[in-house]
């Protein structure tokens, strides 16, 4: 009897020393995300676990663990706990349809999307009395008084940095600063390179094998935060140019062909103390920042493939041949969440992506199912927060364009994108997966990406500790947007 109330008593007091190891964690994590309610229901965990570990060892102290009732109370704590443990850490069943990437959501016949109809390209390109913008709204003519009323606000997104006038100067000239580098990119000497003369047009021999390691290695060396590889599925090659940005009127209206057979799509983090501003400046500053550098990434890998003798294209923020979130599923980056987002399991929605198509034989990484479908039937959080109700609150998906999704209104978010001159963000910032991969957000992650159960327990704390509508936060002093806040960072 002594013998088996020892080693439940060791067993007992791991796992309590444990509870109060991560609810203490947790606090610290809370208080460097600046999370006032959930830093004061952390402390008021770690004060609980203290005071339960503190009786633990008055107990054990005392001897009462060493009779018969004691030992029975050890017993069903000790296989209460790891049945709770098992109930969310055993691996529930897997989601087919998403191990099969974007393929495992077609439901009917696919239309390329055409990039004359995006809402970027028609509000940022269309010029009025121009030829173009005569011949889309003659095709269109629903669509010209709804985009006549967002440029009279005064550009793509109306007057830059609204919400936060006056203020609003320093945060839109960073912005417009990292809006530079990939309009620099836009040349198609750039995005589409040349070899270098001095590789005489040889063309290296390369097993895909060691292909797909040193062009994810170069990736990963520019500063990409995640790369995958896929074959490129001809439903995501846009059908006709609507982007102009060089004067290239030519182009627009033109088929896109595209004869490249892979797609190397890298993503890079979004920094969470700049998203958790949204929707005001900083979060447009990490925005472009975060553009400027997949470009960046972009141009150079797509030189690098061309140089060893490939064909190659760079698919950046001011060029773009194809959709890269559905590439970005394909090649083993994430899920596809409820507000159209790609969501990854290290960063979650934050994360802007670009892409480099190329010829070169590459292996291609197999899609994932790390829990995204079920959590989003779960936490709608981004839904309940959405300013302009633009992302959908029910449960089932639809099918749009023959594909099984949660369908975005792009105009509606337009709109509200307008309304306060950023690209707002707040479902990226209110989503449970975009918080900072602390430890026990780790913890968490790695729970919520393997079990149902986990889901709903950590959407339900998320909602507990963080709230439901999650206010902004301050950003770093530097992105101030109110010189007169003396809470400022």
């Amino acid at each position: 009897m002594s013998i088996l109330s020892g080693i439940l008593t060791i067993i007992a007091g791991i796992i309590l020393s444990g509870f109060l190891f991560i609810t203490l964690s947790f606090f610290i994590s809370s208080l460097w995300e600046r999370e006032r309610r959930a830093a004061i229901f952390a402390f008021s965990q770690c004060l609980i676990s203290a005071c339960v570990l503190s009786f633990f060892y008055y107990l054990l102290s005392s001897g009462f663990f060493k009779e018969l009732l004691g030992i029975f109370i050890l017993a069903v704590f000790i296989i209460a706990i790891l049945i709770g443990i098992l109930l969310i850490s055993i691996k529930t069943s897997k989601n087919q349809k998403a191990l099969l990437g974007t393929k495992g959501y077609i439901s009917g016949s696919v239309e390329r999307f055409d990039e004359r109809d995006h809402v970027f390209a028609r509000n940022r390109a269309l010029r009025p009395g121009s030829k173009q913008y005569k011949q889309y709204y003659e095709e269109h003519p629903e669509r010209e008084l709804i985009d006549k009323k967002r440029r009279e606000m005064g550009g793509p997104i109306g007057p830059p940095g609204k919400i936060d006038s006056p203020n609003e100067h320093p945060n839109i000239a960073a912005t417009m600063s990292s809006l530079a580098v990939p309009l620099i990119f836009s040349h198609p000497d750039i995005f589409n390179p040349k070899q270098h003369p001095i590789f005489g047009g040889k063309k290296v021999k390369l097993t895909p094998e060691e292909a797909t390691e040193r062009v994810k290695g170069f990736t990963k060396h520019l500063g990409a935060s995640l790369v995958g590889v896929t074959e490129i599925d001809p439903n995501w090659i846009y059908s006709h140019r609507g982007e102009i940005f060089r004067e290239n009127w030519e182009d627009w209206g033109k088929e896109i062909k595209l004869a490249h057979r892979y797609a190397v799509v890298f993503a890079v983090e979004m920094a969470f103390k700049m998203v958790a501003s949204a929707p005001h400046t900083p979060t447009v500053i990490e925005s472009m920042r975060n553009y400027a550098k997949g470009a960046f990434i972009a141009i150079q890998l797509a030189a690098y493939i061309t140089n060893m003798g490939y064909p190659s294209t760079a698919h950046h923020l001011r060029h773009y041949d194809v959709m890269l979130v559905p590439l970005a599923i394909d090649a083993g980056l994430g899920e596809l969440g409820r507000m159209g987002y790609l969501i990854t399991k290290e960063f979650g929605p934050r994360v802007r992506l670009g892409a480099v198509t190329t010829t070169l034989p590459l292996i291609p990484d197999k899609p994932v199912d790390i829990g995204v479908e079920d959590f989003c039937k779960i936490c709608k959080k981004c839904a309940v927060c959405c300013p302009s109700k633009s992302i959908p609150s029910e449960e089932q998906k639809e099918v749009v364009n023959g594909t099984l999704r949660w369908k975005l209104n792009a105009e509606t978010c337009f709109d509200y994108w307008g309304k306060i001159g950023t690209d707002c963000n707040i479902c990226m910032n209110v989503c449970p997966w975009s918080h900072p991969r602390t430890f026990p957000h780790k913890i968490i992650m790695g729970l919520v990406t393997r079990n149902s159960h986990a889901r709903h327990l950590f959407s339900f704390l998320d909602d507990l500790f963080y709230g439901k509508k999650p206010k902004a936060k301050l950003p770093p002093r530097w992105a101030s947007f109110n010189s007169n806040n003396p809470k400022q960072p």
